[in-house]
């Protein structure tokens, strides 16, 4: 697709306004029913439990996926008590405040850390009805 046979109508905006709207109407409800098959299933088969059901042409199934993970701060006091600080992983990091502060006070050079600045775009359609 090249740039230059692109072309913009307002029936293309309208028609995009439109959907995204009908979207989010779309979204609104399923999370509604969603949330109303959670509430059920939690009562038919028990919170956290997977289960199914049958309705005419349809089968409801809920999974439940289980994900743990440790405590950052109690973990580490409790493995420091412990003394096996070999199973604590120390993270260095820029700390972007203190950075920009340094250099807002002249601390630091702007051009110190000039190839170090990494900069993203994602870029954004909004269509708004005027």
């Amino acid at each position: 697709m090249s740039v230059e046979n692109l072309v913009i109508s307002e029936e293309m905006l309208a028609r995009y306004y439109d959907l995204n709207k009908m979207k989010k109407e779309i979204e609104a409800e399923m999370n509604q029913l969603k949330s109303n098959f959670h509430a059920y299933m939690d009562q038919y088969a028990g919170a956290n439990q997977k289960g199914e059901i049958t309705e005419g042409r349809y089968k409801l199934l809920r999974q439940i996926r289980k994900s743990e993970k440790f405590s950052e701060k109690d973990t580490v006091a409790r493995l420091e008590k412990l003394q096996m600080d070999d199973l604590i992983k120390v993270v260095e990091k820029p700390d972007d405040g203190k950075i920009n502060a340094a250099i807002e006070l002249g601390l630091l050079a702007e051009e110190d850390l000039e190839d170090c600045r990494i900069t993203s775009y994602s870029p954004a359609i909004a269509v708004k009805k005027v």
